[in-house]
């Protein structure tokens, strides 16, 4: 795991950030993408911050996208938005493919940076974007917001009460329906799929409950789109026999249904990765002890990750789940994942023993 540059770890507060008048951080949003207005621009207000300004390559798309969503200024070009100084942070929801890019000019220019998950679609954009956040010491996040929700805080409080054992096994969906045939999703020049898209959260969740070190990869997966996977599912091997079983996709009903299975019982999860008021977790154990907690999640997901993001800019909290401490495992766990996604066609049944049906003799 990368180390956290000592202007990180010392830091407090953020020299080169002015902030408004009021001492509210004034957000830019580099991109219009959906989940800005869905998901960070609710959890901005919730939190307390600015929605300061939008950038678009097409101002005419940035003006109606600012106007749409009750954002200060529309700008012309990443760019101008990246040096502009009447922002202080900036969250950048473009396609995987341009991340790196947009983020290291973040970074270069000092300015405190959530970047949407994954990071980048590959892992040496992942390793180059993080060195330079070292070099820099300038705040990178990866916008995972669940490892700040209450939820996960008490679901790890039960494991390490021991409530359901040793935790053994994690089953964890994410698929949600796509129906646009022109989502950048879709796009394997955009760096999309199912598995950067949605099969990183089951990958972070293992990396919170097990910790960032895995022995073997396997994954496998339906192609659609532009060449991309769109139902893909796979399994991540720990120490001690213990395994993430994975499964994401693009063409299903939503559905985030997580198991944690331990040597005694087990934790099932409605939703661990956006949950809402109505979500919930159960402790099984087969017992009178059986217990259901309700999520507690009464604020929109992206509330907490962004609030401490501003405590931290304004000196009253040392940064928590910094890129360079969290993201470089991720990638490493989805790029071997994604490896065998280039693999050819698995061995059809009855292969070892010369009894399949369909071989290579067949033509």
């Amino acid at each position: 795991m990368m180390a956290v540059p000592s202007r990180i770890r010392t830091q407090k507060g953020w020299p080169d950030a002015t902030m408004s008048a009021s001492g509210q951080v004034r957000w830019g949003i580099v991109g219009t993408a959906n989940i800005a207005r869905a998901q960070f621009l609710p959890g901005l207000r919730q939190a307390g911050g600015i929605a300061a300004a939008v950038a678009s390559r097409d101002a005419a798309r940035a003006a109606q996208f600012a106007s749409d969503n009750g954002i200060e200024r529309s700008i012309a070009g990443y760019e101008n938005l990246v040096t502009d100084p009447g922002v202080d942070a900036l969250y950048i929801p473009l396609p995987n493919s341009l991340h790196a890019e947009w983020t290291i000019r973040a970074l270069e220019a000092g300015r405190p940076v959530l970047c949407e998950k994954p990071l980048c679609g590959t892992l040496p954009d992942t390793e180059r974007v993080l060195e330079v956040a070292g070099q820099t010491g300038t705040l990178l996040w990866e916008a995972f917001a669940f490892p700040f929700h209450l939820q996960l805080h008490e679901i790890k409080k039960l494991l390490q009460d021991g409530a359901i054992g040793d935790l053994m096994e994690i089953k964890s969906n994410f698929h949600f329906s796509l129906r646009n045939p022109a989502n950048i999703r879709l796009s394997r020049q955009l760096q999309g799929g199912a598995l950067l898209d949605v099969g990183c959260y089951p990958v972070r969740l293992a990396q919170e409950l097990f910790g960032p070190s895995y022995d073997a990869a396997w994954a496998s997966a339906v192609t659609g789109g532009d060449g991309v996977d769109v139902d893909t599912w796979g399994v991540l091997n720990y120490p001690g026999g213990r395994r993430l079983m994975l499964s994401s996709g693009l063409g299903r009903s939503y559905d985030t249904f997580t198991t944690l299975e331990g040597t005694s019982g087990q934790i099932r999860i409605t939703n661990p990765f956006h949950p809402r008021a109505s979500d919930s977790y159960q402790l099984v154990v087969g017992s009178s002890e059986d217990r259901t907690f309700m999520s507690g999640a009464h604020e929109p997901s992206f509330t907490a990750a962004i609030r401490h993001i501003h405590a931290v800019l304004g000196g009253s909290e040392p940064p928590r789940q910094l890129a360079v401490e969290t993201s470089l495992p991720t990638a490493r766990a989805l790029a071997d994942l994604a490896a065998w996604l280039r693999r050819p066609e698995p061995v059809l049944p009855g292969a070892a023993d010369g009894s399949s049906s369909a071989t290579a003799a067949d033509g």
